[in-house]
């Protein structure tokens, strides 16, 4: 017998990508409506969760409850019109449970799969007629189900699913309070259990919201009730692409030991031998550019930013994937996930300051504070300058996706209060440690490049590097798109875990691989190629993501594409900016390894 306040959400759509608020639909209303608190995540998704007309009373059904009656003008009809034809879904929580739709699949055992909230209405002829009309849900049959204390008489939510329907409600005489339905009648014994006779979506029309709610007992614990929601949908193909992966990162490894052996070994044990000059002109390789090889870049300062930049992210996405893997970010806690996310890049610019200065040092840089201020600036102030311009794009749409003044002024605060001093305070400790030493000296005057194999040429090799990695997270980057953009939980971190680590080895392995290469026929400007080698990756990832956009979305209006084109350009940039810095530190690591294992007279 307690009471059950439903919550509601906004109404979304896979269409056009853009929420709205649930009011903004001429829905029944509550005597006040009361918006809830939401955090950062939630704000920044869309999510307004407001309170509703439809209470329910624990365990004790009901039918045929009447919530309000409206009767529909120009405005109102063409505003629920424009939401039925771009497939807008409306989305409500009870006991921070989401609303479902169960759907039968004939194809699947247990042939049940849960749509996320209910469509506004449908589209469709009358019989005989040419013309399309829309049908509105004004009929919602809700199923509460319940796990029972076996030891006390409490019971716990542990589902919550609606069918809706749609009914062209009819009763007797003039409408009042008091007027019992003809359609639906409880005394009568007369449910709603199909939408034959349709309520149509036309001006002047009157519809009649009404609701039945039900309980049923179930098996299901407390603890387990997201688990419906969860269900994976195949988790072999997951474990076929981990498989297929690390066939991809022992094939690199191999590599990576035969030229570490057999070539060092070798390499090193014949330079130390080399006891006469003529000897020593007459060998080529890696070995000859010894004095140029450690010779700072061009852009070198660039190359310092965006490295730091790198060690930020690398940082971030460690931090929240190891919480989300001990279920710290699970999807019942809404919005959590893109809150730890913002905080921690946040504090991990302490790291970001840090790495770029001490690699700026190396490069026998003066100006610390310049660089400590670009990478401070220069990433966030991109990603930022983009966001604004989409946030602008769904602002002018009256969309519930737009990030409120407030909130905008947060995220500026964030950025200036905590991350761009956290920054400076890394470069300052950064500054004070002692210069990474080389193990070769530089020469004075940079060596001639010989003329380089085709095969060799910086772009073909760049763009090779990057193929690797980004088959190595290709397939869980279908499912993450498809939680996105498809409004479904993305839940599965230990596989996303797994994947991460593969493609920290592929960058690292195929950046080793073509520096040796590269430095083998006599090419020293291996800082930048390292960073681009890996970081193409992120080329394949947007090239991808257009071509999942025009093979698996649905997306008509022009403002949805530039949105999901913007997010999906803001999301290669910064798998731009990971990846390169992994494979720039490997390369790092590994030139310094074979530099100082050998005697240089």
């Amino acid at each position: 017998g307690d009471p059950l306040y439903v919550k509601v959400n906004k109404l979304t759509s896979t269409k056009t990508q853009l929420p709205f608020s649930y009011y903004s639909l001429p829905y029944c209303q509550p005597e006040r409506i009361v918006d809830n608190a939401e955090n950062l995540g939630e704000v920044l998704r869309g999510d307004r969760i407001e309170n509703s007309p439809y209470e329910f009373k624990m365990r004790k059904p009901r039918m045929c409850n009447i919530v309000c009656r409206k009767v529909l003008d120009k405005k109102t009809a063409k505003a629920f019109k424009e939401k039925i034809h771009d497939e807008y879904r409306v989305n409500m929580i009870l006991d921070n449970l989401p609303l479902v739709v169960p759907v039968r699949r004939f194809d699947q055992e247990n042939g049940v799969v849960y749509q996320h909230g209910f469509h506004v209405g449908l589209k469709g002829r009358y019989a005989g007629s040419k013309e399309e009309k829309q049908f509105i849900n004004n009929h919602l049959t809700f199923t509460v189900k319940y796990h029972k204390d076996p030891h006390a008489d409490s019971a716990r939510i542990v589902g919550f699913e609606v069918k809706p329907f749609s009914v062209k409600h009819e009763y007797k005489g003039e409408w009042n309070e008091k007027t019992r339905l003809t359609t639906c009648d409880p005394q009568a014994k007369r449910a709603v259990t199909s939408s034959e006779s349709p309520q149509e979506v036309e001006e002047t029309r009157e519809i009649i919201f009404t609701y039945d709610v039900e309980f049923q007992e179930s098996d299901v614990k407390w603890a387990y009730r997201w688990d419906t929601y969860l269900l994976i949908a195949d988790d072999q193909i997951h474990w076929f692409s981990i498989v297929n992966s690390l066939m991809t990162v022992l094939f690199l490894s191999g590599m990576v030991a035969m030229i570490m052996l057999r070539t060092l070994y070798r390499d090193i044990s014949k330079y130390n031998q080399l006891e006469t000059q003529e000897e020593a002109q007459e060998e080529t390789g890696w070995k000859l550019v010894h004095g140029d090889v450690f010779r700072a870049p061009a852009n070198s300062d660039l190359l310092c930013v965006y490295v730091g930049t790198g060690v930020q992210f690398f940082g971030m996405i460690l931090v929240t994937m190891i919480f989300a893997l001990l279920g710290f970010l699970s999807p019942s806690n809404r919005g959590g996930l893109m809150t730890a996310m913002l905080l921690l890049w946040v504090f991990m610019g302490l790291f970001a300051g840090y790495s770029s200065v001490r690699l700026y040092k190396l490069f026998k840089g003066t100006e610390w504070k310049k660089i400590t201020l670009k990478t401070a600036f220069m990433f966030p102030a991109t990603i930022f300058s983009i966001f604004f311009v989409l946030n602008a794009l769904i602002w002018g749409q009256k969309s519930s996706g737009a990030v409120p003044f407030g909130t905008m002024i947060a995220l500026v605060l964030l950025w200036f209060g905590i991350s761009v001093p956290l920054v400076f305070i890394g470069s300052h400790i950064g500054i004070q440690k002692p210069t990474i030493q080389d193990p070769v000296k530089t020469s004075k005057i940079p060596r001639q490049i010989p003329e380089q194999a085709w095969y060799m040429n910086p772009t073909f090799s760049i763009l090779i590097g990057g193929i690797l990695p980004f088959g190595a997270v290709l397939i869980e980057l279908f499912f993450i798109l498809t939680s996105i953009w498809l409004h479904q939980f993305y839940y599965i971190f230990g596989f996303l875990f797994i994947v991460f680590v593969i493609l920290i080895v592929t960058c690292a392995e195929i950046t080793i691989v073509l520096c040796y290469f590269q430095l083998c026929s006599e090419d020293y400007r291996w800082w930048w190629r390292s960073y681009l080698t890996s970081g193409s990756s992120a080329l394949y990832l947007f090239l991808y993501a257009a071509f999942y956009f025009f093979t698996k979305l649905d997306i008509t209006k022009p403002v949805s594409g530039v949105l999901y084109f913007g997010y999906m350009l803001i999301v290669s940039y910064s798998f731009f900016v990971l990846t390169g810095t992994i494979g720039f530190y490997a390369c790092f690591r590994f030139t310094r390894l074979i530099y100082s294992s050998v005697k240089i007279e």
